[in-house]
């Protein structure tokens, strides 16, 4: 048996319902003796930037598992749920009554009913389910009675005040005792079954490094446990440590105690002030102080304490794995779902430390699976917002298959399962080795170029060096968006269109800044031709014949093309008359009279300068010459970028050039996407 999914709904920050999907164990078993083992392509990983509901996840998981007896409060409740619920209740509809509650469904699937122990299961299956390879169950938080939240609820309804109420509302959740409930596929109530007889989890969370010798507690710890099982074998430790005890007592008597009370007895009867000193050594206490861990390096052994904290952090989560196997039954048996989280373990580890995180814990559960024989199904779960241990996930497993990436749209935690088949579809036009040459692309060009794409605010996807050194300069200058993390990605049009389901799928708002590319004849390149119109006229780019219908005709296109989470702009309008086909172009057309770009361009191209600016500054030619200066510039974009980005910087007094209208209109519509959103209540 297996985690196959978990469904949440109004749970915290998650409103609508929400699927996180699991890797099953199945490869786990398989491969538990193989010294190729790879944890990756059986590690479920989840994804996302800070505060968008990772934890969330888990903190579900260990509620019902592991904490059900503390019970749920008014912050478990997802709020954008609790105001439909207010609105709801002060209606008029008196038909059907809704009150607040959690819902969750757990999926278990099932490998083989001839092995996997499915006792558990019976009460949720139908007859004629022993051959199904999964079974769900629905399980509502409730209240214990209703009766009374309703009445109380009329006691606050009356109150005018939005956020009075609100807060009122939820003094009142809080006031009320829940029940858990667990519901079959017909919609019954199963009574005496609780998850944690089903589900056994073990959490190892971040940040778990308490002291400068938390490692060697927490070895201690193993040890302990090691000898514990050795005493409910052997009494002759028990037996040594009550020996002593005695005999250190009598020592302690006649050395000390018969002093110390004579003395006593000079200040007060000895019948009222006496003292018995003994010795307590315990099991326990013998254990708690009996690990010194020191670490080696080069053959010198290094005190604990100065142990750098990203190695520690990761010993810690081994020596976490190694007590979780210590304890792991020794009988083959699948009666239970057993899963270990690990909760951003990038915890202060360096970068190449991350990104060898997935190999290194391989290793270290490779060696335990040599070291012990014992039948481990346990299903990995990782959440993180590292960009490189994602990058050790999908090449290490070689797949973006079973990453659940979570994302925030209007406030609300939304998980989307990523997939190899979604990523990159098979169509019928497509033939399989271009299929897998796409995918082996993106997963090289992600690890290379764009893996923060995935904990973005928002994305620009650029087609050249100018356009990516530059943007960052306007950026940092929009008092807007330079309060959001966007990301810039140099990739040209055909390639970039590899990554648009992908971005579809993640709901990052992505800007694509692409070139018309408008197509010349040779002898209009030859004389360096200016257009001043699109009519019958076609692009050679296939970002915008794909958004433009499939057609390569420029006659009538819009100026750019929205679609979802995607604005895609070109130079699609007029600049002074003439039709740009790149960005260098655009933004000579957009500055040809501006003072600190002919500084730029006098000092790049001295000669060309000089033969279109005469003695009085007139630049008109510039205007007119712009498509010949693209042309001369395009084996000096690198040199033009780093000029300009110079100028910028230290030449303040003099106004800086504009981008072009086709690229602000971008950054504007990113400005309203990236817009705080409001608050629930006004």
């Amino acid at each position: 048996m297996y985690l196959k999914s978990f469904e949440i709904k109004n749970f915290r920050k998650f409103f609508e319902s929400n699927i996180i999907e699991f890797v099953d164990s199945k490869s786990y078993n398989q491969n538990k003796r193989d010294e190729k083992l790879n944890i990756a392509p059986i590690t479920t990983l989840i994804v996302g930037k800070n505060n968008c509901g990772k934890t969330t996840v888990i903190t579900a998981l260990e509620k019902l598992i592991n904490k059900s007896n503390i019970g749920f409060n008014s912050n478990d409740f997802n709020y954008s749920y609790l105001k439909n619920i207010i609105e709801h209740l002060e209606s008029d509809n008196e038909t059907i009554v809704f009150l607040p509650r959690l819902e969750f469904v757990i999926t278990i699937g099932i490998e083989d009913s001839n092995e996997d122990i499915i006792t558990n299961l019976i009460p949720f299956m139908k007859i004629g389910d022993i051959e199904k390879t999964e079974v769900k169950i629905k399980i509502k938080v409730e209240l214990e009675n209703e009766e009374i939240f309703l009445s109380n609820f009329r006691n606050i309804e009356q109150t005018e005040n939005k956020t009075l109420k609100f807060n009122e509302f939820l003094n009142l959740l809080d006031q009320s005792t829940y029940k858990i409930n667990y519901y079959n596929a017909a919609g019954d109530i199963v009574k005496n079954f609780k998850i944690s007889d089903l589900i056994e989890l073990r959490s190892i969370k971040a940040n778990n490094i308490k002291s400068e010798y938390s490692l060697s507690k927490a070895f201690s710890k193993i040890i302990n446990y090691r000898y514990k099982l050795l005493l409910e074998d052997d009494n002759n430790l028990e037996e040594t440590i009550k020996k002593f005890n005695l005999e250190f007592t009598n020592v302690i008597s006649e050395k000390h105690t018969n002093d110390i009370n004579q003395s006593l007895g000079e200040i007060e009867s000895s019948d009222k002030l006496k003292v018995l000193l003994s010795a307590d050594l315990t099991f326990e206490k013998m254990m708690s102080n009996l690990i010194k861990y020191n670490y080696v390096e080069k053959n010198t052994n290094i005190p604990e304490n100065q142990f750098g904290l990203g190695y520690t952090n990761l010993m810690m989560i081994i020596a976490d794995l190694i007590d979780y196997m210590e304890k792991y039954p020794d009988s083959s048996f699948n009666s239970k779902v057993n899963l270990i989280s690990i909760e951003e373990p990038e915890t202060f580890m360096h970068p190449h430390m991350q990104e060898l995180f997935i190999t290194n814990i391989n290793n270290a559960v490779q060696q335990l699976f040599k070291s012990k024989n014992k039948n481990v199904n346990s299903q990995l779960i990782i959440s993180t917002h590292s960009s490189h241990i994602l990058n050790s996930k999908i090449h290490s497993g070689n797949t973006f298959n079973n990453i659940n990436y979570i994302t925030s749209v209007d406030s609300r935690s939304r998980i989307v399962k990523l997939h190899d088949d979604i990523i990159i579809p098979q169509t019928s036009s497509d033939n399989e080795k271009s299929r897998n040459d796409n995918l082996k692309f993106l997963k090289k060009h992600i690890k290379y170029k764009v893996s923060e794409l995935f904990f973005s605010d928002a994305v620009i996807f650029v087609e050249g060096v100018t356009e990516e050194t530059l943007l960052k300069y306007y950026i940092e200058k929009n008092n807007k968006l330079n309060k959001n993390y966007i990301s810039i990605f140099n990739i040209d049009g055909a390639h970039g269109l590899v990554y648009h389901n992908l971005i579809n799928l993640l709901l990052i708002p992505t800007l694509i800044i692409t070139d018309l590319d408008i197509k010349r004849s040779d002898q209009e390149k030859a004389s360096f031709q200016q257009i001043t119109d699109l009519t019958n006229r076609t692009t050679t780019n296939k970002t915008i014949e794909k958004y433009n219908g499939d057609c390569k005709e420029l006659t009538n296109i819009k100026n750019n093309f929205e679609n979802n989470n995607m604005y895609i702009t070109y130079q699609g309008g007029m600049i002074e008359g003439y039709y740009a086909t790149s960005f260098e172009e655009a933004f000579i057309l957009k500055n040809y009279e501006n003072r600190l770009f002919n500084n730029v361009l006098n000092e790049l191209k001295p000669n060309i300068y000089s033969s279109l600016v005469s003695n009085d500054n007139d630049t008109s030619e510039i205007k007119k010459n712009s498509f010949k200066l693209q042309k001369k510039l395009s084996n000096s974009k690198s040199d033009f970028a780093n000029l300009m980005l110079y100028a910028l910087i230290t030449k303040e007094n003099l106004k800086s050039p504009d981008l072009p209208d086709y690229i602000q209109n971008g950054l504007n519509w990113l400005e309203t996407k990236l817009e705080r959103e409001q608050p629930i209540w006004d």
